[in-house]
């Protein structure tokens, strides 16, 4: 079991929690889907696939909350949201 899934049964005080906080200064954000090409030459299927990645935005701005990007992505996305 990853150190993730060990943690979800840990019992929090929410009193001891911090916010996540946008750029922008907000602190509610809509879930959303980044759709990514995967080659079929990666995959081993006969056509392309597509990877779904999910994530959080403003619903206000459109820019994704980075941080909570898998590591591998946050670089480009950043790129995106300055791009807005």
């Amino acid at each position: 079991m990853s150190n993730q899934q060990q943690n979800l049964n840990i019992k929090v005080d929410p009193s001891q929690t911090t916010p996540i906080v946008s750029p922008e200064g907000k602190q509610v954000f809509t879930e959303g889907v980044i759709l990514r090409k995967v080659s079929k030459f990666l995959s081993g299927t006969t056509e392309d696939a597509i990877m779904p990645v999910p994530c959080f935005y403003d619903p206000t701005s459109g820019k994704i909350l980075i941080e909570l990007l898998p590591t591998e992505f946050r670089e480009e996305y950043q790129k995106y949201n300055d791009s807005i």
